[in-house]
């Protein structure tokens, strides 16, 4: 399966977040944190909102990396979770701009996130 994007990119408040989640959490890895942010948020039953354009960080990491074992699985999850919230796949853009969109949300998520045993939960 071809996956939404070619390379994960984090904007600069993501990055800011990412930086205190890794503080917080004591993982090493943008990809794990990351991974983490795109399935609390592909979790939200709501449509993801847009994002506000601060800029890229850089942080960039290449889908297999960024998906790892799961790349398969994860861009499944975004196709089918784009096709529930009516996303025009057959536009270019649309499916990068959507992947794009909940994971600056997931990261959004994590921003309060104290400790380990509270990231993979909606708790703060």
């Amino acid at each position: 399966m071809r996956p939404p994007v070619e390379h994960v990119r984090v904007s600069a408040r993501g990055r800011e977040i990412l930086i205190k989640v890794k503080r917080h959490t004591g993982l090493e890895h943008w990809n794990e944190i990351c991974r983490i942010a795109l399935c609390r948020s592909l979790a939200n039953p709501t449509k993801p909102p847009k994002y506000e354009k601060s800029g890229e960080s850089n942080i960039e990491i290449e889908w297999k990396t960024f998906a790892g074992a799961y790349k398969e699985e994860l861009a499944a999850l975004i196709i089918l979770r784009a096709n529930i919230d009516n996303i025009d796949l057959t536009k270019k853009d649309s499916l990068p701009e959507y992947f794009k969109r909940h994971l600056e949300r997931g990261i959004s998520s994590l921003q309060n996130v104290k400790d380990l045993s509270r990231l993979c939960t909606n708790a703060n």
